[in-house]
């Protein structure tokens, strides 16, 4: 005869196999398009779903559309500043600082034209378009720190130390904006529930933030080894 404990397994065994038979499958993370994914290469696409279904659950507001509306002509204008370090003779520390700017900003970029793009807003375009073009006064004075056209053209003229001085400069000024425009997005009842909204603008109060201090002394460097 077989052992009692083996009789009773033999009859547990099944049993355990016919409820695992009726489990459901795991759900799986919604599935966004390739472009999606090709567009936003620093953000997953499981997180990129999350955020549009957490959109349902938090509301963005006008406040919202604003600041990523503007930090796309923020982030715009600080590209075409980072473009010039390698073509003005910036030194090797600038230039490498501009080349960080350009990779972050430009993905950043992406991912607030597909935020607008996905709730059906106006979507700016990625590049810069000077205040005198676009006339739109307004805009530009909801951006603190944007440059002057006057401010970028004596960037442009600049070449060597001199570009690096007024490139820091600048630079930090543009870096000082945009943590104000956080500040003043977290300051609005009701703004930054959502969750992309939230985590980009976090985001860019301590990159903006870590870069100020690290350009403050970078320029610290630069004055010092001035000549005359």
């Amino acid at each position: 005869m077989p052992h009692p404990r083996v009789a009773g397994l033999s009859l547990l065994i099944p049993a355990v196999l016919a409820c695992g038979a009726s489990t459901p499958p795991p759900a799986t993370t919604p599935s966004v398009g390739p472009a999606a994914a090709d567009e936003l290469p620093l953000t997953s696409a499981a997180a990129i779903a999350r955020a549009r279904a957490d959109s349902a659950r938090y509301p963005y507001t006008a406040a919202d559309i604003r600041f990523m509306t503007g930090m796309i002509g923020h982030h715009a204008q600080a590209l075409v500043m980072a473009r010039w370090a390698p073509t003005h003779g910036a030194n090797p520390e600038v230039q490498r600082l501009a080349a960080r700017i350009i990779n972050a900003q430009r993905d950043e970029i992406l991912l607030m034209r597909r935020w607008l793009a996905d709730r059906e807003q106006p979507v700016p375009p990625p590049e810069y378009v000077p205040m005198d073009m676009s006339g739109d006064h307004a805009m530009h004075a909801m951006m603190p720190g944007m440059l002057t056209e006057a401010q970028l053209a004596e960037l442009d003229a600049a070449r060597g130390a001199r570009f690096d001085e007024l490139f820091l400069r600048f630079m930090i000024q543009h870096h000082d904006g945009a943590v104000q425009m956080v500040d003043r997005l977290f300051a609005t009842d009701g703004a930054a529930q959502d969750e992309l909204v939230f985590k980009f603008a976090n985001d860019v109060q301590v990159d903006q933030r870590t870069e100020i201090d690290r350009m403050t002394r970078l320029l610290a460097d630069v004055l010092f080894n001035a000549p005359g």
